[in-house]
């Protein structure tokens, strides 16, 4: 193992600078200042990581960022160090070196491993939180205390960088089969529904607790959404005792008093602090060949005697316990649960809950004591298994939940739009079956469509009034749009050739990634750009990957900067511009990047418009065939005034394309409903 723990290979800077690795043999070979080896063994060089990153910031070498380049230093020296020192030891002797620096304010850095165990024996004499992990190799956890310095520097606080840690942890390879985790957009959803910040508001405090609080995820999302952490209790157990320490570090972290916090080793919460406002949890990981759905069902009733009045769980679990067809002994504990009138919604989730076992299905379940009387008898039941869980699906199943849980279910009230209100009675006489939304007979669906349409219709208006103000305040501030184009006269400007530009280092190619279909996620963070989107085939945002999906199988794939030309000349040509940046362009698709310092440089806008223009008409000088490829493509190589007005020009032009396109969006729409109310003869025009 390396010596430091900011030791970089070769490999690792080129990961680093987001190039492929012979790019930084080129730069050892052609620059005479690029940092010198530190170390060298078993033939493999290793370079100090901060000179790497001082001397690319400074030069301006590779596709990282300057301001993502100290983040990901760090992010690359903790990987390097955990596969010397393993995952589990690093993430714990590094919260535990952080948690110290939180707790008596003092610097980690220049102190010996006899002053630093000092310092862990006075600040945690009984052991709470760290002082078994630095004195248990103190010249370990002397070793990292710069690391740990570093990821304070990289987040700005102890709590940040703990965050970070856990971030990366499946980066670092802290995963095994006992434990788990869920999707970040699961976390927000089960955030919304819980809604802990509307029950503080309401006590001043709230408490909460998690009896399998495995890494504390789900603890520290709740108490994060408060206004301030310091306002929260919380109740834990953890079997595993490395976890319970480590989510005990991490609530402290967060802003959580050390007196209100308590972190059980095994499996009972300790009640004595507080009773719970609030329970949320991941029921633990079972095989499915060895699972027990009845043992799966009485964890949730031990979680219901857990909630006094008007108090809500929000519990995660394996969806065939949850809402498959159960056999009868299993079918009986879960009558029984729901005959407890605890259950308050019940809901199948999509695939992917837990990254780490695509396989693996799970399901939601709320339950609340003292639900609001017009629930008697009834429960939520939805269904997004065949939904992606982006941010429209979480918002609105969100509110229907909430809704539910202020209001219940009453003649003219909220429609639940992923699911129904379901009697208990209903759910008996379907005993054993799978939970899921009866589907209703088709008077229904058409009244409910007969009932909403002019509803719609009248949102619809009001957003086109709206679109259409913002279009009509923006006209009146910039005025109309007048470019002032005129024709050329004089000679015309000397043409050059797309590969020339290359070569004048004035564009950088990037070539696009073979993305497998299987890893094709419509609920992934991160947008696929591919022929189909660039020529106009198919929405940007239909086809996404996951971000964990591609640090693991794609560890050499970059992502889109803002501004990124992305073109395809598969089955046509098309180009695009990236304003955005952070997507992945997938092959055959590629990049043309604007080098914005290069001598009479481009714009983004000026180049995708240049390549429109000129793809169609031209040819080789001398030829009468068709460019082979685009670095054939000629193009004219305006002066740089020119192409800041022509770029002016054109961004406002695109500013004003969005503002009919939000018009339009909302006309087709309304339109859309009019044809189905009038043809089936649900809607009439007012008469006077």
């Amino acid at each position: 193992m390396p010596s430091s723990p900011l030791l970089l290979s070769l490999s690792d800077i080129a990961g680093l600078a987001r190039v492929q690795r012979p790019v930084v043999s080129t730069w050892r070979r052609r620059h005479h200042d690029f940092p010198s080896p530190m170390a060298e063994n078993d033939s493999r060089a290793w370079f100090d990581g901060h000179a790497v990153a001082d001397w690319l910031t400074s030069t301006g070498l590779g596709n990282t960022p300057a301001d993502e380049i100290g983040p990901e230093l760090v992010a690359h020296g903790l990987v390097r160090v955990a596969e010397g020192v393993g995952a589990q030891r690093l993430v714990s002797v590094l919260g535990a070196l952080l948690c110290l620096q939180y707790m008596d304010e003092k610097p980690l850095t220049d102190t010996t491993k006899d002053a630093l165990l000092t310092r862990a024996e006075h600040m945690d004499p009984d052991d709470e939180f760290f002082l078994r992990e630095l004195s248990a190799d103190p010249g370990l956890s002397a070793r990292l205390a710069p690391l740990a310095e570093d990821l304070v520097e990289a987040a700005y606080t102890p709590g940040g960088a703990h965050e970070h840690l856990m971030r990366q942890r499946h980066r670092l390879g802290l995963a095994d089969p006992e434990s788990g985790s869920l999707a970040p957009e699961l976390r927000r959803l089960i955030v919304q529904v819980a809604d802990p910040h509307e029950r503080a508001s309401a006590n001043d405090t709230l408490t909460v607790a998690d009896p399998h609080a495995l890494y504390g995820d789900l603890l520290h999302d709740m108490v994060c959404a408060l206004d301030d952490p310091a306002d929260s209790r919380t109740l834990a157990a953890e079997r595993r005792p490395d976890l319970a320490r480590l989510t005990r570090r991490r609530l402290l972290l967060a802003g959580v008093p050390e007196l209100d916090l308590d972190v059980q080793e095994g499996t009972e919460l300790e009640e004595g602090i507080a009773d719970p406002d609030l329970v949320v949890t991941l029921l633990p990981y079972q095989a499915g060949e060895s699972r027990s759905q009845a043992r799966v069902l009485e964890e949730i009733e031990a979680i219901g005697d857990l909630l006094g009045p008007g108090c809500t769980a929000v519990v995660i679990g394996p969806a065939d316990a949850l809402v498959g067809a159960l056999d009868t002994r299993e079918a009986q504990i879960r009558s029984r649960l729901i005959r407890s009138k605890l259950v308050e919604s019940v809901t199948t989730l999509p695939g992917g809950a837990d990254p780490s076992r695509p396989g693996y299905e799970c399901a939601m379940w709320t339950l609340r004591r003292g639900q609001v009387a017009n629930t008697e008898g009834r429960v939520l039941v939805n269904d997004i298994s065949a939904r992606p869980l982006d941010d429209q699906v979480m918002r609105t199943l969100a509110e229907d939940i909430l809704l539910w849980r202020a209001e219940g279910h009453h003649l003219g009230g909220h429609d639940p739009r992923y699911g129904m209100s379901v009697t208990i009675k209903d759910l008996e006489d379907r005993f054993g079956e799978s939970l899921v939304p009866p589907g209703p007979p088709v008077s229904r669906l058409l009244s409910q469509a007969v009932r909403d349409r002019p509803a719609l219709i009248a949102e619809a208006e009001t957003r086109l009034a709206e679109a259409d103000n913002r279009a009509r305040a923006h006209t009146e501030s910039a005025g109309p749009l007048r470019g002032g184009l005129l024709r050329r006269v004089g000679p015309a400007p000397e043409r050059v050739t797309v590969n020339t530009l290359i070569r004048q280092d004035r564009l950088v190619p990037v070539k696009g990634h073979r993305i497998a279909d299987e890893h094709i996620d419509p609920a992934g963070q991160l947008d696929l750009i591919g022929p189909d989107e660039v020529l106009g085939r198919s929405q940007r945002g239909d086809r996404r990957i996951d971000r964990l999906v591609l640090a693991a199988e794609y560890q050499h794939a970059a992502l889109t900067e803002p501004g990124d030309v992305v073109y395809t000349t598969a089955t046509g040509f098309g180009v695009m511009v990236d304003h955005e940046g952070a997507s992945v362009v997938c092959y055959p698709a590629r990049v043309l990047r604007v080098n914005r310092k290069a001598r009479r440089a481009l714009t983004p806008r000026v180049l995708a418009l240049l390549l429109e223009g000129a793809v169609s008409t031209n040819k080789p000088t001398g030829s009468v065939r068709a460019p082979r490829g685009i670095g054939e493509i000629s193009l004219p190589d305006l002066n740089p005034k020119e192409v800041e007005r022509l770029d002016t020009f054109l961004a406002e032009s695109d500013r004003k394309r969005a503002l009919l396109d939000a018009q339009y969006t909302e006309l087709d729409t309304i339109r859309r409903l009019s044809a189905a109310g009038f043809g089936d003869g649900t809607l009439a025009v007012p008469t006077d």
